[in-house]
């Protein structure tokens, strides 16, 4: 776990990429070590929301370059099946995770990042989808998740040219939700998490669920999933908050039940 450092700041979990001197390139060890966490989360009531980040000069730079070149095919297929383990972790955790990028997010690093549910960036970090100059496709999710932020055309060209992408074109984009300086960037996601901690968590959680569910599935689907989730919704502690407020003209004191 010491790829990784897990810290509970109230209802929100702080989870660290702590490969620093590496540039937070992915480890066995870290992989293991944030599904371990994410999981442990997902059953954690008093865990409302769950914030992703790198320690040091970035977010992280994906595969570990030194070991690229050395890896036999059964072994690159093992260690993928594992960071995919991770993307579809990430996806059906019923709880916001959000991606606090700084510096590069790079390769499956990046793909990362848009396997979570909102990015929050420093205005001078860079993205790169960088498989190409080496020679390889994108993993970790990345063919499916860019082409939905971006649209197909721009995924490939960001897949075929491999240029960093500036955090703010990916802004302008709808890819990345909000932008701060690096001196604030912390502090601000945290007050972002910090309100969506004391939002209806299942609704959150279910929101989240839809919303990904839209893309593999009709309009009529979505219509029926929407229809019998709603259906448990209005039984919930937080429904029934949420119209007591409502009525009494107060702020909703949300628990996320």
């Amino acid at each position: 776990m010491e790829h990784v450092v897990v810290e509970k700041l109230g209802p929100v979990l702080s989870l660290t990429l702590n490969r620093p001197e590496s540039l937070n390139a992915f480890s066995p060890e870290m992989i293991l070590g944030l599904k371990d966490a994410i999981r442990n989360a997902g059953t954690d009531e008093d865990v409302q929301v769950i914030v992703l980040s790198g320690a040091g000069r970035a977010f992280s730079a994906g595969g570990d370059v030194k070991g690229m070149g050395q890896a036999r095919g059964i072994e690159v297929y093992e260690h993928i099946g594992k960071l995919n383990e991770l993307i579809l972790l990430i996806k059906e955790t019923e709880k916001p995770i959000i991606a606090a990028v700084h510096g590069f997010a790079a390769g499956a690093g990046a793909n990362l990042a848009f396997a979570c549910d909102l990015i929050v960036a420093a205005e001078n970090s860079k993205f790169a989808l960088s498989f190409s100059q080496v020679g390889l496709i994108s993993d970790g999710g990345g063919s499916y998740l860019l082409p939905q932020l971006v649209g197909p055309h721009l995924a490939k060209q960001f897949f075929f040219t491999a240029e960093p992408i500036p955090a703010e074109r990916l802004y302008q984009l709808g890819a990345i939700n909000f932008l701060y300086p690096l001196e604030s960037l912390q502090e601000e996601t945290m007050k972002f998490a910090l309100t969506l901690a004391h939002g209806p968590g299942r609704a959150f959680g279910k929101q989240k669920k839809l919303v990904d569910l839209s893309f593999t599935s009709s309009l009529e689907e979505v219509l029926e999933q929407e229809r019998l989730l709603q259906t448990l919704m209005v039984e919930t502690e937080d429904h029934q908050e949420g119209i007591s407020a409502f009525k009494e003209k107060r702020k909703p004191a949300f628990k996320g039940k």
